[in-house]
């Protein structure tokens, strides 16, 4: 929300000097937590927060540069900076449970810091960044407001939809390249969620409107096409491509059968994929025309993948709702399954009620540890010093978020994989790589699957998008093993992007 108090708000950005001591190295380098002013027609309208971590004793015009931001949209970066990628991390469980408070945090061993520097963003509504009013920030509120029309003033909400979201991260992105001399750097973006889905977007805009050549674009447990985000009686897609997913959980619960080889998972899920492009699709397109006992032997088949009871999918009609799942899984335990990671369980708080009312243990139950870990992070050991709120998940932003794009006449769901495709396109050697967690139900990696099969790419491209998935839910990087090796695999990117 923008600053309303009769006392100018503190802003103090702060360098401060690190070391990060790895098995294979230590590295030095320069931590940078600071704002930085948008402006439209010369005036400023925005602050936008940012930490910066740069490696010392490197050649800034070959070292990667990779600007990273999380998605909502509404989230701060806080999730990629202190969960994967930066220097300092959460301590999960081995497998992404939640530890009891209070929250730890360790020196990151797969820190990206090893072979790229960092630049951290927090869009305007998020952690410390929010918008300016047109006269100098520190004005008295009230002599503004005497002197000033409401109309004039810039709104955080300005922000808050597609086009305009895009263009201050461009703007930052090219501001920040000058200012820091980088525009000769190898730059990466990466981004998480609806961050993804920015990625897309910002592969075409950053190289055809900004100048910004990328070397690489990572999106994780991205949302591409928000058609395929939920399903109804007559889009139909989003129900088979969610469905390895809830196959991956049943499994990981013991509730689903095996499909071929035993506790080989990679197989259960190549089986649940064949069955959804093969079988699931098929038949919910036939409707009304399809027999009643091509139904019945579909519902058996599906319960035996994903562990429901026949009986519920047939009263689903074969469309698996998300929430439905989470809440029937476990049912007989009074245990719920988280949307975003459903190998997490959590007590359902209200197992007798007809609806599910409860939280998700794997949205609602982290927010404590990110909150409490990167307040203490940028003011303790960046020194950050300022009389903001963080806002780490800022429903505000969610709730008032607009999806329509300007000069669009395409009617409903929107969408990034052209902008992908056309990225790509004006860059035959950006390398493209997504990735996800099996068990995330909200942006489903079959999802991205069935998208890059439909994208067409010029077989001289095609070698350059990877995609590649782990265990784990909608950040499966809190998993141990999956975040080591997502590191391995993600070093081996930048080393064949910059090669």
């Amino acid at each position: 929300m923008s600053d309303t108090s009769n006392e100018p708000i503190t802003r103090k950005p702060s360098t401060t000097e690190h070391t990060l001591s790895l098995p294979e190295q230590e590295i030095r380098y320069t931590a940078s937590a600071e704002w930085q002013t948008l402006f439209e027609q010369e005036k400023p309208i925005a602050s936008m927060f940012h930490v910066a971590y740069i490696a010392q004793n490197q050649q800034a015009n070959i070292r990667p540069l990779t600007f990273v931001f999380n998605g909502g949209p509404g989230a701060a970066s806080a999730y990629l900076h202190i969960g994967a990628l930066g220097p300092k991390r959460i301590h999960f469980g081995e497998k992404g449970s939640l530890p009891k408070p209070p929250v730890q945090v360790v020196d990151n061993l797969e820190s990206w810091l090893s072979f790229t520097d960092l630049v951290f963003i927090d869009p305007i509504g998020t952690g410390f960044s929010r918008s300016l009013s047109s006269d100098k920030e520190g004005q008295n509120k009230s002599e503004e407001k005497a002197n000033s029309k409401e109309s004039d003033k810039p709104q955080e909400t300005e922000f808050w939809e597609v086009e305009r979201d895009l263009k201050a991260l461009g703007e930052f992105i090219q501001r920040f390249l000058s200012q820091k001399k980088r525009w000769l750097s190898p730059i990466f973006i990466a981004g998480e969620s609806y961050g993804g889905f920015r990625v897309a977007k910002l592969a075409r805009k950053l190289q055809q409107e900004y100048g910004v050549g990328l070397s690489g674009a990572i999106l994780i447990s991205p949302a591409l096409e928000f058609s395929l985000l939920g399903g109804n009686d007559y889009n139909l897609t989003s129900w088979a491509t969610v469905f390895p997913s809830l196959a991956a959980a049943g499994i990981h619960h013991h509730r689903a059968q095996w499909a071929g080889e035993t506790n080989n998972l990679a197989a259960h899920l190549a089986a649940a994929e064949q069955f959804s492009r093969q079988t699931l699709i098929p038949l919910l397109a036939m409707g009304d025309t399809a027999k009643a006992e091509e139904f019945q032997a579909v519902y058996e088949r599906m319960a035996s993948l994903i562990g429901l009871p026949v009986s519920l999918i047939e009263r689903l009609g074969g469309r698996v709702d998300i929430e439905v799942f989470s809440r029937e899984l476990l049912r007989e335990q009074q245990r719920i399954v988280g949307l975003y990671d459903a190998s997490i369980t959590a007590i359902d708080p209200f197992p007798e009620r007809l609806n599910y009312e409860g939280i998700d243990p794997t949205l609602d139950g982290i927010d404590r540890l990110f909150t409490g870990a990167i307040n203490s992070h940028l003011r303790d050991t960046l020194g950050v010093e300022t009389d903001l709120t963080y806002h780490l998940l800022n429903f505000e932003v969610f709730k008032a978020w607009k999806f329509d794009i300007k000069g669009d006449f395409k009617q409903g769901f929107v969408g990034s994989v052209d902008d992908l495709r056309v990225g790509m396109t004006l860059n035959p050697y950006m390398q493209v790589y997504i990735n996800h967690g099996f068990f995330d139900l909200v942006t489903p990696y079959f999802a991205s699957n069935h998208l890059a099969n439909l994208m067409k790419l010029n077989p001289e491209i095609r070698p350059n998008l990877t995609l590649k998935h782990y265990r784990g839910g909608h950040m499966f990087y809190t998993w141990d093993d999956s975040r080591q090796q997502w590191f391995n695999d993600i070093k081996e990117l930048y080393q064949k992007a910059i090669a």
